[in-house]
């Protein structure tokens, strides 16, 4: 059994020594690798990780050019992992590394994935709230019990990182991107310290772009295969609504004399059925896509397994 540790890193200079010290006192018993991204720190971050890199050749540093967020520090990580076992935590020190025994006992009970719960967050109110919505919505959209989505500190089997791609802030999704392709995942309560150096690197847009990607990963996992489901629901109800104004219009027409060029109904009523048409549209262009790809990837399978034979 080898080991991968990824460590998305951004700003966190102050953090990072403890953070080996700690992770290294738990791995030094199995084959291992530590896989610092550093996001495109201004700090001294990528300094301290030099000096640790030079110190332990299990230490591995990739350094992006520029801040473009955890899910590509993360996705970039996956990449570059050598183990069977692939753990992912952040830097700012608020997971406890102790905790990598009860994660390795969990995942080989057969689970695919296990996510860190932090039953007791040390986290203001406002964030603390803000992340009980968001973990029910989630939950309730996608059927699954977790607690908490969006700790960072979690375990996979290699296999569950070679299935998806995550950018934006999918990295909050993976749980829900892991079981849609049929993996196991469960979760376990983890200590949650406070945040001793610094300030969270997340602000206020989070929550606008958390909600685009929550929308995204309801689209490619419930409807990537039948997209016309979909946008053919949101027609219907587009449509439907316009057709029930237009006729309650025609009813005042042609039963009570009342004129419709001035009335702002007519207008909204024609409206709602264009966008339905147009919804319904997108769906079967959708539909064509996914059949074409279907086709593709068939004809790919054939190829293969006739190459194969030969």
């Amino acid at each position: 059994m080898k080991i991968s540790f990824i460590v998305p890193v951004y700003n966190e200079e102050q953090s990072l020594q403890q953070l080996y010290s700690e992770i290294k006192k738990e791995l030094d018993i199995y084959n291992h690798e530590i896989i610092f991204i550093d996001d495109g720190s201004t700090d001294n971050s990528f300094e301290v990780l030099s000096y640790l890199a030079h110190q332990d050749k299990t230490v591995k540093i990739v350094k992006l050019r520029t801040n473009f967020g955890k899910s590509a520090a993360l996705q970039t990580g996956f990449e570059k992992v050598t183990g069977n076992y692939v753990f992912t935590i952040d830097s700012d020190l608020q997971d406890s590394p102790e905790e990598i025994p009860l994660f390795i006992k969990k995942i080989e009970e057969g689970y695919d994935l296990v996510s860190g719960w932090k039953k007791k967050r040390k986290d203001p109110f406002i964030r603390r709230i803000s992340s009980y919505l968001y973990n029910l919505t989630t939950s309730v959209l996608f059927g699954i019990r977790l607690h908490d989505y969006n700790c960072g500190f979690k375990l996979y089997r290699s296999q569950v990182i070679t299935e998806f791609d995550i950018y934006g802030e999918l990295h909050r999704y993976i749980p829900v991107l892991a079981a849609a392709k049929g993996f196991k995942i469960t979760e376990i309560p983890v200590k949650h310290r406070a945040r001793k150096h610094g300030k969270t690197k997340f602000g206020r847009e989070r929550y606008l772009r958390g909600f685009f990607d929550l929308l995204t990963v309801k689209l490619i996992t419930n409807y990537i295969r039948s997209p016309l489901y979909l946008f053919g629901g949101l027609g219907m109800v587009f449509s439907s609504s316009g057709f029930i104004i237009g006729l309650y219009l025609t009813v005042l027409k042609f039963f009570y004399g009342i004129p419709l060029s001035d009335r702002p109904l007519l207008f909204m009523s024609i409206l709602l059925i264009v966008v339905g048409l147009q919804f319904f549209s997108i769906g079967l262009i959708g539909e064509l896509l996914v059949n074409q790809t279907r086709r593709l990837n068939r004809l790919t399978s054939i190829s293969i397994e006739k190459e194969i034979n030969f």
